[in-house]
């Protein structure tokens, strides 16, 4: 069977087997008698269940137990979607079909045993297998036009206990079942304050073109970012409030709707944030405590101030759009912001080594000191602005050293002293905050930030564009370091200013989509003016733009963005 990769429709990577011959066909699991008939069929969810068109559905999986799913596609030509949801761990899953002998095929009796005896066939025989996934993304297989047969989903962590969701239609196309983002899913801080942090994000095309009813709920967190409202959710559930674990052995229906939805927006809970939750009746005194996090909805604004919140602290936003019908939702690109300090200016200690994140409002300062253990020996700063310049200062027993303006990544070595203390200045501009990450040490060979050329542009050779490809080439290092490439396509009219609200260096691979990956590659040359690479990029449309971006990672898990580089395409070839 031929399958061909298409451009994904929000974080979904979509398949398209052979093109839709009827857009009529029945619905094979909406035939209410039989889906009935399997559900009252207890041994047929003693290790799986049915799957039902068109409604998502919570479960669980026990750590390295596989759980599986099936459905029955009954005629030919039908359109398949398959959405996986991982909530609390990353899943490893799969999606294989086994074809349906004849008499199992068409207009269906009723009767669950053909069903029965094709899903035993498929844990025996395995079938084709059609689509795999393994990490903690929101994934989902679409096919225009799928074969009938027995479908098997298959689902295992191989971490923890885990919740997950899974929708599957055969009307994807009417369905729509996942609010729409904007063309730039940002969420951007447009105000700071010591307690409070105001966001606003675009409006979903799911209510401003199609009308749809939809709510957004913001998130707040003090460790990271979330890629699904599930994935909160199960964050949130640290006393079992969102879902109670099934007790491996019990008899438990797999179509359990009741905790769907978003707890009420006029609970206590959600008017502060980080409030202790109180004690439920019967949960003992000692139960595990509520993760450092908060979930509010309000409505269709697409703007809100997050209050009550520590000065001088960095918090995690998110921003889910959730269809108010159905609950089922979709996550904004997110971000994050430090709150001001308090008036009396705080001094930051810098730890060797240790990569420390820094945000300098606009003409702002931030001081930081470091004091090196054994001061005489050289130390080595790495400064990262990840938007605009940064002017920084530092002085050695109040004696300046250094006082430069820093754009991107930068190195500077300075001679030891004994008993050495350093203080360190940082000054924001005067056209927006600043945001950027600091390293000192003492032992340069050591530090986890990728050491880069200064040159990091991302060059396009002309004479090699052609309609489907173009070819580019960027510097490399000295050490072995990992390298990635992403593509997106962009409006002809995408101009300089546009790009430079994209130019985060800050924000890793792991913010962008896994559809716009192109390839990952390590190398590196002892001889600078040799450390350089080139790549082909194929599968392009004729006469578009695209925006293409160039991370380096470092062993200690930093990335660092070259400059953002747009190519088009040749219209005729």
């Amino acid at each position: 069977m031929h399958f061909v990769r298409m451009v994904p429709l929000h974080w979904c990577m979509l398949w398209l087997l052979l093109p839709l011959s009827s857009r009529t066909q029945k619905l094979p699991t909406r035939d209410e008698e039989l889906f009935q008939m399997q559900i009252r069929d207890k041994a047929f969810f003693h290790d799986s269940s049915v799957i039902p068109d068109g409604a998502e559905i919570s479960s669980y999986l026990f750590r390295d137990t596989p759980k599986r799913y099936f459905f029955v596609v009954e005629e030919d030509n039908t359109p398949l979607s398959v959405t996986v949801t991982p909530c609390d761990a990353p899943l490893e899953w799969k999606l294989s079909l086994q074809e349906l002998p004849e008499e199992a095929s068409g207009e269906g009796s009723g009767d669950p045993e053909p069903l029965d005896q094709q899903k035993q066939q498929i844990i025996n025989e395995g079938g084709t297998e059609l689509f795999s996934y393994k990490g903690n993304d929101v994934e989902c297989f679409i096919a225009s036009s799928s074969p009938s047969g027995l479908y098997q989903l298959e689902l295992l962590s191989t971490e923890k206990d885990t919740h997950f969701k899974v929708y599957a239609t055969t009307t994807p196309e009417s369905d729509q079942p996942y609010p729409e983002l904007p063309y730039d899913p940002r969420v951007d801080v447009t105000s700071l304050g010591r307690t409070t942090v105001t966001l606003a994000w675009k409006p979903s095309p799911t209510a401003s073109v199609l009308k749809q009813p939809i709510q957004y709920c913001v998130v707040v967190s003090r460790e990271h970012n979330f890629k699904s409202l599930c994935a909160v959710e199960a964050k949130l559930s640290a006393d079992d409030a969102f879902m109670m674990a099934p007790k491996p052995g019990l008899d438990f229906s797999p179509f359990d709707f009741a905790h769907f939805g978003f707890a009420s927006e006029n609970s206590a809970k959600e008017r502060s944030f980080l409030t202790k939750p109180s004690p439920k009746l019967g949960r003992h005194a000692h139960a595990r405590p509520k993760a450092d996090i908060q979930k509010v909805c309000i409505g269709n604004k697409n703007i809100f101030t997050v209050s009550d919140l520590k000065p001088d602290t960095q918090y995690y936003f998110d921003v889910f759009v959730a269809n108010s019908d159905s609950n089922m939702s979709t996550a904004y690109l997110g971000t994050f912001a430090r709150t001001k300090e308090e008036a009396r200016q705080k001094t930051v200690e810098l730890k060797d080594g240790k990569v420390t994140d820094v945000f300098v409002k606009r003409k702002g300062a931030k001081f930081l000191r470091f004091a090196p253990v054994p001061a005489h020996q050289k130390v080595t700063f790495f400064v990262h602005s990840c938007l605009d310049a940064v002017q920084i200062q530092v002085r050695r027993d109040g004696k300046l050293l250094l006082s430069q303006n820093v754009e991107g990544i930068r190195q500077f070595q300075l001679r030891g002293k004994p008993k050495a203390k350093y203080l360190i200045r940082l000054k924001g501009n005067k056209k927006g905050a600043s945001m950027l990450k600091i390293l000192a040490t003492t032992r340069p060979s050591k530090q986890s930030l990728p050491s880069l050329p200064e040159d990091r542009r991302i060059k396009a050779f002309d004479k090699l564009r052609t309609c489907s490809s173009v070819t580019v080439a960027w510097l490399g290092t000295q050490e072995r370091n990992k390298f990635c490439i992403y593509k997106k396509e962009v409006d002809d009219n995408y101009n300089e200013d546009q790009k430079k609200r994209e130019q985060n260096q800050c924000l890793g691979p792991d913010t962008r989509k896994k559809s716009e990956k192109v390839l990952c590659k390590y190398f590196h040359s002892q001889n600078l003016q040799k450390a350089v690479t080139t790549e082909t990029i194929k599968g392009l449309q004729p006469g578009k733009s695209y925006l293409l971006d160039v991370y380096v990672t470092a062993h200690g898990g930093h990335s660092v963005k070259y400059q953002s580089k747009v190519v088009k395409t040749r219209k005729f070839c």
